[in-house]
């Protein structure tokens, strides 16, 4: 099968594998533990938690290991209002379920929840942000870049308006690390969420970076690890994975760019030959190299996806967290999409070892299987 939905989960990188290895078998020590397997796995930890730091420019104390990208941003969340006076949050309009979803049940616990307008390519409407200061907003949640039409946020720019009203601000960057630079200081942000299966680091793991100064309230408590934040037995071998995952996403950073960026670009040039192609967000002002979400006229896009998939070929009709459930995507519906278009999409997603071989065969497919089917 030819991959093509990397935005859903990568393959492990056999490096990553291999560094793994060892705390699957010989390694098996508990890292609270004194003796010398314990000492080893914690000195593993550290060393990933070092690794993960490197790629967003932090510190490795604010590393905090927790179990994927959906406990970080409910930790962020949660975590924060737990430690505020209840107030406003805000959310961009196009952020991932486990952003919203723990955003609206703060909702119900009191908290007011402001939903941030985008505009027709997917980026916070300028109009809008003023909405952000507004008092008694606490603390906002919005994504680096987005996991369905891969659009960039200015984060810098929302961070210091936040930073001017004394708010906090998250930030979900787990489609963003290992494919563009990431830097903790630079987005100014409080609070970014990572994962490792989005960077070919095994499935999970994840962390989320922390300001040395901010006060959060743990999810789970019980014996204090990760800074009392995220307590339970460290997934060892996971967490060295992400770490592993993590160095090589750093130096290989670049390279991995530049290739999925051209495979992005014939890509595109070879779906606008098709009749009755629509592209979501392709002329917002920054966009993931990897990612190309488009509509067929007259398609529907899971139909079209199954197609695809007997033809040998893995893509998306949107986030893999809300697959199946065949209602048009809520981001393209937040764009202004209708609702016809919005549920023709695909979302192609390429990776590092994908090649110029794999574009021309699923753009060769896709025009034989919509000949077939218009």
């Amino acid at each position: 099968m030819i991959y093509l939905d990397h935005n859903a989960t990568t393959p492990m990188d056999g490096r990553v594998i291999d560094a793994m290895q060892p705390y699957l078998a010989s390694f098996f020590g508990n890292p609270s533990s004194l003796h010398r397997l314990g000492r080893v796995s914690r000195s593993a930890i550290d060393t990933a938690r070092c690794q993960v730091a490197a790629l967003i420019g932090s510190e490795a104390s604010q590393v905090i290991f927790t179990s994927g990208g959906t406990e970080a941003n409910n930790l962020a969340i949660k975590g924060l209002a737990g430690s505020l006076p209840v107030g406003a949050i805000a959310i961009g309009a196009t952020e991932h379920p486990s952003v919203s979803a723990p955003a609206a049940r703060l909702s119900k616990q009191g908290w007011k929840l402001r939903t941030l307008a985008v505009n027709s390519m997917g980026a916070l409407d300028s109009e809008n942000l003023g909405t952000l200061t507004k008092p008694p907003l606490r603390f906002a949640s919005v994504m680096l870049a987005n996991n369905e039409t891969g659009v960039i946020q200015d984060i810098p720019d929302i961070a210091d308006r936040l930073r001017e009203s004394g708010a906090y601000l998250h930030c979900d960057a787990v489609q963003a690390a290992g494919k563009i630079p990431v830097d903790f200081n630079t987005l100014g942000v409080h609070l970014l969420t990572l994962s490792s299966h989005k960077i070919h680091g095994p499935k999970g793991s994840g962390a989320l970076v922390v300001e040395k100064s901010l006060n959060l309230e743990p999810l789970l408590e019980g014996g204090g690890q990760e800074r009392n934040l995220r307590s339970g037995t460290e997934n060892v071998a996971a967490i060295v994975g992400f770490g592993k995952a993590c160095e090589l996403a750093l130096a290989e950073l670049e390279s991995r760019h530049a290739h999925t960026l051209k495979l992005r670009q014939r890509l595109e040039q070879g779906l606008a030959q098709l009749a009755g192609v629509t592209f979501f967000a392709k002329d917002a002002p920054r966009r993931l190299p990897n990612t190309v979400q488009f509509g067929l006229s007259g398609m529907d896009g899971e139909a079209l996806l199954m197609a695809l998939d007997r033809k040998g070929f893995a893509v998306s009709s949107g986030s893999a967290c809300a697959s199946g459930a065949g209602e048009p995507s809520p981001v393209l519906l937040a764009m202004g999409v209708d609702e016809v278009n919005a549920k023709s999409a695909i979302r192609v997603s390429v990776g590092k070892d994908n090649g110029q071989a794999d574009i021309e065969a699923f753009l060769t497919t896709l025009s034989h299987i919509t000949n077939r089917l218009i």
